[in-house]
């Protein structure tokens, strides 16, 4: 892969102005008033997809927000790799939190990133790391040395849940036929310290409203007599976990696969420092399921999270009211062999049961996903540990994350193809967060491993 490193090497400068110039789409699939920059940013992907030289390339309509394709196939003998990533984003909010506009990157140098990194929206997730994929395409393919077949699946609705990627996949099964899924919308380690994630988290998301009275009540006349619904929703929830952080919805680990004392000992040789994850995040000590260490607590546990709660007055000044109704945002991660659906309904079943007389609940079910696991004997993931070794002159470490990508599950069920995957970003890359960003080390390493991981995945399936 000589002449791709160099096609790499020498044009470093051309494919960070690139991505730049992607980062300043604002495609929020969240949002619908942005509805106009998703579509500009399928056809943007499909441009930068046909000038790599990728065929067949479509912007795919669904009943959502489009999928983009494209392919090389230069040789029916050859294992073909699909390759998905998504090219929409999360909401910037708040926006006042950020010290540079969100659609507007900037390359600033910081602690972790003394080379620099990429602040923006989408910078890591997953605009950076999905580009990477196509510019280190674009090099093997200029070079003539593109060691396999390669597909392109790109969406734009991963962030509100990927609801129309399923059906796309189903309709499309022959043209997305491969040997293995190539995914960079992870982390690794540190950037000495690569690594591989073999499993994700699933992931049940539910919304929670109390109604109390049928309008909003003067709290002096009315308080202490009728039942205040943010009030209620606050002793509700604090409910659902016991004094061990242990969730209290019955039935909910009933299908939890735990771990043999071996590999809990195999999770724990990953480098962990106490004293960093609490300073990093300006904590005094952490908190989680007792138990259990805090990697463990964050990969191979389920938890359950409030994401967001509203309800009453809270604007500026006083307004001494009993609200009508309040609101919950509630996510629960899910890991091996827990079932999205069935976790779901327990949860509706029990916080139904646990409201007071005086009360009426609604649990609205929002998107979720299924668990997933990579074995690390798979070709794939070996392919993946030979790459970064390549790049890196280090064996990558395999872990489990904490986060849910639910497509990787489906792929399985629909495909019937695990899914590597190769992510470069780092835990303090703020995705999600208001000045998410990427390293410029990360954004190159990546193209300069992923045509590796080809090579070797070419090797090892013969």
């Amino acid at each position: 892969m000589d002449k791709t490193q160099n096609y790499i090497s020498e044009n470093k400068e051309r494919f960070l102005d690139e991505l730049l110039e992607l980062l300043r789409i604002p495609s929020i699939s969240a949002d619908a008033a942005y509805a106009g920059d998703v579509q500009k940013t399928a056809e943007h992907i499909a441009d930068s997809l046909k000038k790599a030289g990728a065929e067949n390339v479509e912007v795919c309509p669904t009943a959502g927000y489009p999928v983009v394709y494209g392919d090389k196939m230069i040789d029916p003998s050859l294992p073909t790799v699909l390759v998905y990533g998504h090219y929409d984003v999360q909401p910037a909010d708040p926006i006042d939190l950020w010290t540079s506009p969100p659609f507007e990157p900037v390359v600033k140098k910081t602690d972790i990133h003394p080379d620099g990194a990429i602040f923006a929206r989408g910078a890591c997730d997953d605009k950076g790391q999905m580009f990477m994929h196509v510019k280190a395409f674009e090099a093997m393919v200029q070079s003539e040395e593109q060691p396999c077949n390669i597909k392109f699946m790109i969406e734009g609705e991963e962030e509100v849940g990927s609801e129309n990627l399923g059906v796309f996949v189903k309709e499309n099964k022959e043209r997305l036929k491969a040997d293995v899924i190539l995914v960079s919308d992870t982390g690794m380690l540190a950037n000495d310290v690569p690594s591989v994630t073999t499993g994700l988290r699933g992931l049940s998301y539910v919304e929670v409203e109390v109604t109390g009275p049928n309008r909003d009540l003067h709290s002096g006349l009315y308080g202490g007599c009728v039942a205040n619904p943010i009030n209620i929703l606050a002793k509700m929830i604090a409910s659902l976990h016991d004094e061990n952080n242990h969730i209290t919805i019955p039935g909910f680990y009933d299908k939890v696969v735990e771990l043999s004392d071996e590999e809990r000992a195999e999770m724990a040789k990953a480098p962990f420092s106490h004293e960093a994850y609490c300073k990093a995040l300006d904590m005094e000590d952490v908190y989680g399921e007792a138990g259990y260490s805090t990697p463990e607590r964050g990969s191979i546990r389920p938890t359950l999270d409030v994401n967001g709660i509203w309800g009453g007055y809270t604007g500026e000044g006083a307004k001494t009211v009993i609200a009508s109704k309040a609101y919950a945002k509630i996510s629960m991660r899910l890991v091996p062999d827990q079932d999205p659906v069935e976790i779901t309904n327990l949860f509706l079943n029990h916080f139904e049961s646990i409201a007071p007389k005086g009360t009426k609940v609604v649990v609205t079910p929002h998107h979720g996903g299924e668990p997933a696991v990579t074995p690390i004997d798979s070709i794939g993931y070996k392919a993946a540990s030979m790459a970064y070794e390549k790049t890196f002159g280090t064996k990558p470490i395999p872990v489990r994350s904490g986060g849910s990508i639910p497509i990787v599950a489906m792929f399985e069920k629909e495909l019937g193809l695990k899914t590597i995957l190769m992510g470069f970003g780092l835990d303090s890359d703020a995705i999600h967060s208001p000045n998410e960003h990427y390293g410029l080390f990360n954004y190159y390493r990546g193209i300069e491993t992923i045509p590796h991981f080809y090579v070797a995945f070419n090797e090892l399936s013969k």
